[in-house]
């Protein structure tokens, strides 16, 4: 591939780039954030408005990043979850006023409130949210069970933090919970029934739980000094620590431990197909995978919390005018995501970077949503 200047644009065939000064916000940014590479997307009902990638995916080879560029997900998964947990409940698959417990062997909360599915999705289980550092595994090694997972996660002595059923509280152990559940009314593998409730009818065909050989991947970086470096080794798993670009440390490929919370790898364009299932209400080029009722109740955002207000599979952060989209983040050792949807402009817009540390994404994300895209 030839290289391109960080900072600079690079698109794959279809939609093309925001106007040049939307570039230019765009390349600003990276530079204030010190990020080395960002693939971008923005579509409406109808299909993508345009597509582009800044800066470099790869440092060391000098790769650009394009709009067809694979990223690590991470927590940009929840909503596709919480989208198959629903469509499995309009199909009497489930009920999410059932006790999560009816699915999976959860300990009981303190008290005598049980866990819903439903509260599961909108993070107002109760549950703790460790940092989750290690979760992570070389792309080349097996997959530990996530039900292991949620087994030893769920021992802890503050597995329940909070008063089920009140203030939401973000955590990604109630989305393993629920990755458990869709295996227990499906009989199926998570990560299979996900690619059949919603992966394959969105059309999603670039996105799945493991890096494509065929598809050229973003590495990921740590920003930190060289004499960070045996710090940094020591707290990622073996094998995950690549080798030094300046000021980046590289990370080789790796796979998040728990599928349902965080481990789907793919591209903007298939990040759009979901922004546009959502935007359709629930549709996608004639394909229907939610009721209009559904995808609506999804992004009500009816229950406050911290440092997020959610809804089901959908957040947003308070901030003056928010009250416009719901978004959700995606973030990691490496990778920094954000997608969002503004559902009375019918417009979405992801971005994803491999940028460890968060940027100032605010007002690009206001700028590209208020243009002119006639």
């Amino acid at each position: 591939m030839h290289s391109s200047p960080p900072g600079g644009s690079a698109s794959a065939p279809g939609p093309g780039p925001p106007p040049a000064e939307l570039q230019d916000a765009v390349t600003a940014m990276m530079r204030a954030g010190h990020v080395p590479g960002l693939s971008l997307a923005v579509v409406d009902r109808d299909g993508p408005l345009c597509a582009a990638g800044f800066g470099l995916a790869d440092l060391a080879g000098r790769v650009p990043a394009t709009p067809a560029t694979a990223y690590p997900w991470f927590s940009m998964t929840k909503p596709v979850t919480a989208t198959a947990v629903m469509a499995l409940a309009e199909a009497g698959r489930l009920d999410l006023q059932a006790p999560a417990d009816d699915y999976v062997d959860l300990p009981p909360a303190p008290g005598t409130i049980r866990p819903t599915v439903e509260q599961l999705l909108t993070h107002t289980a109760g549950l703790s949210n460790p940092l989750p550092v290690r979760w992570v595994h070389p792309a080349g090694a097996p997959s530990p069970p996530a039900g292991d997972l949620l087994r030893r996660l769920m021992r802890r002595r503050r597995a329940y933090r909070y008063p089920v059923g009140e203030r939401a509280r973000y955590s990604n152990v109630g989305y393993l919970a629920l990755g458990q559940v869709v295996e227990a009314v499906t009989g199926a593998p998570f990560e299979s029934a996900l690619r059949e409730t919603v992966l394959d009818p969105a059309g999603m065909t670039r996105t799945g739980f493991a890096y494509r050989e065929d598809a050229a991947a973003a590495t990921g970086y740590l920003r930190a000094p060289r004499l960070a470096d045996p710090l940094l080794r020591l707290l990622l798993p073996r094998g995950v620590a690549g080798s030094r670009t300046g000021a980046h440390l590289g990370l080789r490929p790796f796979h998040v431990d728990g599928p349902a919370f965080g481990g789907l790898v793919g591209d903007v364009l298939d990040a759009a197909r979901f922004l546009r299932l959502h935007l359709g209400d629930g549709q996608i080029d004639g394909r229907r995978v939610l009721s209009p009722d559904a995808a609506r109740a999804m992004r009500t955002i009816a229950h406050p919390g911290r440092p997020f207000d959610h809804g089901i599979g959908w957040f947003r952060r308070p901030a003056p005018g928010a009250h416009e989209w719901v978004e959700h983040y995606g973030t990691g050792a490496g990778f920094w995501n954000v997608m969002r949807l503004y559902p009375e402009r019918g417009l979405g817009i992801v971005m994803m970077t491999n940028s460890t540390t968060a940027y100032d994404f605010g007002p690009v994300l206001a700028r590209l949503a208020a243009a002119s895209w006639a």
